[in-house]
């Protein structure tokens, strides 16, 4: 099959397609950053053309007729810091939108050359956050054009399992993730999601609509909660606006259909996709034992009812299969080591925003449902677990900025959210590796539960150098004894130098136990919320405009942590990650009585350089980390954390050959992950639980694009290699109880996968 795939590949590239150059079109609105209030008569200039154009009383642009290529815009008016986004791609019969958000210049000193801002600098996190457009995530080598995937290259972030996304974010649990798409919120945006954790094979969120990222990876303000360790803002692009257009793609995993246009004119756009995997042929005619299949829609409407007034419709839904083939003995067992889960899952939320004099509010309404049937069953098919349970979520959130002066400006909010979790779980007892007896056969349950939660969040202009944001936030959970937490937040910037500053933040963040932990027993009402008291320091220096240095140091102490009465060697900071099935005890589930007397603490430094495409023709992201991180269960015995990976070091850049084609790769290498090893006779001992290592996994991904321009559409063209020199990474170890051995689980490999689109 790979032969085939490297056969096709070179065809596909080589071969000669007559294509003319084409142009087309940019538009987009400049706004302010924080009021969002439109800005008339920005300039807008195409770097190194003589296009460009200013902003209507709307706040908006059109440069019209550009010839097909990638390009750089720089957006500037007076008393702002000029911004510039790269990696604009003008293709022909297409429009482009770029939007810009310009941050008013509060510092004035003297014989200062304001220089544009290329990285997007939040004034409310100074510290852990990174920015990614479309384009710079679309390109991301083994990425499979998955959003969390491209975000694997950045300081702090491990190395998952092979084949999942799973985010581990400097030491922290893969449930201590928060997902904000278009500002909703959504416990999990990946197919075949892992319950009560974040991550998954794949994100469900089609990429080709995603306009940019942000990403903190801890010390965030005081406007998120509920979660410990990192959050995700997806924010998804308005439809275009002049004409119907659309795409088709045949990619790595998938193939799919897009189409976008206007609704009721100009001041209304819609956007669609649907895709499907082809995987289910692939495992089929491989002869594999089971076969997983998936599909996604998205939906989005926006519509500007005024200058001041609009709203927003979006609805994303995912529909994941796992089929099992149990014709003979061989397969059967196979089948047996296997976790499969179906689920039905979709957020949904209507938004309104109404922008006034020196800010904005908005209120958005939005619902998330997900429907598990996960189960596994031995050689013999007779049942080891089943778990059929819905998670549904409504939401009401109100969020609110003033700005009351150039110095002064404060954001306050409030969101309310309604619960109901069903669970009905057959669990016949089952003994663990380290010869436990988990204590639950059977679970039929039905619970409604209440969130709330407000913040305010000030942030101040001192002393024309120091930016500081002061938060205070309030979290109430009902199905809690202790149902109220109180989370202060501090930020720190000061401007040592126009392009050096040095950043603190410290807070306190608290993270509500999952659903399926506080139905399991009675006495799991009486859990308290995970506490983290974290601190970073660093500093990041602009080499060049495009170039940004970045130091920090960070320190997160945990307490409070769910940790097993059953097992109490085991806290749930060590889950998460994987399908856990009985390969790893169930542990995730946290089927079992459970008390908040897990406590630890990670501890690191982290190096990244980051260049920007602009008009040197590369681009790329280093970063280096190093960390530990360990945690105290029930027992009182300090160990190493399941996810601790003391060194990661990570390269990612590219190299624009012209505005056809382009080459780019990634190298990531990582220290091995602690684990537990097997007893002769395949059991495992708790002394000596997460006591060695596995090997450091290293690997290097290899992508080709090209482009051919014709009239009035485009054809993209893609070859990515993700482990070129094939590498068999160990991901773990388990028993195989038909050999009486270890099993060692690695990745596949080489895997060249292959991509094509029309773009019209």
């Amino acid at each position: 099959m790979n032969k085939l795939k490297f056969f096709f590949l070179a065809i596909l590239l080589s071969v000669n397609i007559s294509a003319q150059n084409g142009s087309g079109d940019i538009s987009g609105l400049v706004v302010d950053a924080v009021t969002k209030q439109p800005l008339i008569g920005a300039n807008i200039i195409i770097i190194g053309t003589n296009f460009g154009a200013a902003t209507d009383i709307n706040g908006r642009y059109v440069i019209k007729n550009i010839p097909a290529e990638m390009y750089q815009l720089r957006a500037s008016v007076i008393g702002y810091t000029p911004r510039v986004k790269t990696d604009v791609m003008v293709q022909p019969g297409k429009l482009t939108q770029v939007d810009f958000e310009l941050t008013a210049q509060t510092i004035e000193i003297e014989n200062v050359v304001v220089t544009a801002d290329y990285f997007g600098r939040n004034i409310l996190e100074p510290t852990s956050v990174r920015n990614f457009s479309y384009e710079e995530l679309r390109r991301s080598p083994g990425g499979f054009e998955d959003v969390i995937r491209a975000l694997s290259v950045l300081p702090g972030v491990a190395q998952a399992d092979a084949g999942r996304n799973d985010l581990i974010v400097r030491g922290g649990a893969p449930s201590e993730n928060l997902y904000l798409v278009d500002g909703i919120e959504v416990p999990n945006i990946n197919h075949f999601g892992t319950q009560g954790a974040t991550g998954g094979p794949l994100s469900y969120i089609n990429l080709d609509f995603v306009k940019e990222t942000s990403f903190s990876t801890g010390g965030f303000s005081v406007l998120y909660g509920d979660k410990l360790s990192s959050v995700l803002k997806i924010n998804l692009r308005n439809g275009r606006t002049d004409r119907l257009g659309g795409k088709a793609t045949i990619s790595a995993s998938q193939f799919g259909l897009n189409a976008e246009g206007p609704l009721f004119g100009e001041n209304s756009s819609f956007i669609f996709s649907v895709r499907r995997s082809y995987l289910d042929f692939i495992f089929k005619s491989a002869g594999f034992s089971f076969v997983p299949e998936y599909y996604d829609v998205l939906s989005k409407a926006d519509y500007k009812l005024d200058n001041t007034n609009s709203f927003s419709f979006l609805f994303v839904s995912a529909f994941d299969n796992v089929k099992f083939f149990n014709d003979d003995e061989d397969k059967r067992y196979d089948n047996s080591r296997i976790l499969g889960s179906d689920q039905i899952q979709y957020f949904t939320g209507f938004s309104y925003q109404r922008l006034f004099s020196n800010g904005f509010m908005n209120i958005t309404l939005g619902r998330n449902y997900t429907d598990f049937n996960t189960r596994q069953s031995d050689s013999l098919l007779n049942p080891i677990f089943r778990n059929k349970s819905k998670e549904e979520e409504n939401n009401l959130r109100l969020d609110v900025v003033h700005k009351f002066s150039p110095i002064v400006e404060m954001n306050f909010g409030a969101s309310a959210k309604l619960i109901e979790f069903d669970a009905d779980i057959l669990f016949p007892t089952f003994v663990t590796s380290f010869g436990d007896s988990l204590p639950i056969t059977s679970l039929n349950k039905s619970e409604n539960f209440f969130k709330g939660a407000s913040y305010l969040n000030l942030n101040l202009l001192l002393m024309k150098r120091i930016t500081a944001n002061f938060g205070v936030r309030a979290d109430y959970f009902n199905a809690l004894i202790n149902n109220f937490y109180f989370s202060p937040r501090l930020s720190l910037s000061y401007m040592l130098t126009p392009i050096t500053n040095i950043n603190f933040s410290t807070g306190i963040y608290h993270q509500s136990p999952s659903y399926i932990w506080l139905i399991a027993d009675e006495k799991n009402k009486e859990l308290k919320s995970v506490q983290v008291n974290q601190y970073v320091l660093g500093f990041d220096h602009q080499l060049n405009d495009d170039a940004l240095l970045k130091v920090e140091t960070f320190y997160k102490d945990y307490s409070n942590y769910p940790t097993s009465v059953v097992r109490p060697y085991l806290v749930l900071a060590n889950t998460g990650a994987g399908f856990s099935g009985s390969d790893d005890n169930f542990s995730s589930f946290g089927l079992e009585p459970l008390v908040s007397k897990g406590f630890g603490k990670s501890r690191g430094v982290e190096l990244s350089i980051q260049k920007k495409l602009s008009d040197t023709p590369y681009y790329g992201i280093l970063s280096l980390t190093y960390s530990k991180t360990d945690f105290t269960s029930l027992d009182g015995i300090e160990r190493d954390g399941s996810y601790d990976q003391n060194w990661l070091f990570n390269v990612s850049g590219g190299y624009k050959i012209d505005k056809y084609w382009e080459v780019s790769s990634k190298f990531r290498f990582a220290s091995g992950r602690p684990y537990t090893p097997f007893n002769s006779d395949g059991t495992q001992s708790i002394f000596d639980y997460n006591s060695r290592r596995l090997k450091s996994a290293h690997s290097l991904d290899i992508r080709v694009d090209k482009r051919w321009f014709f009239s009035g559409w485009t054809l993209i063209t893609y070859i990515d290699i993700q482990n070129i020199y094939n590498r068999k990474n160990l991901s773990g170890i388990r028993w195989d109880r038909r050999e009486q051995r270890v099993d060692e689980s690695s990745s596949i490999g080489i895997l060249p996968s292959i991509g094509i689109s029309a773009e019209f």
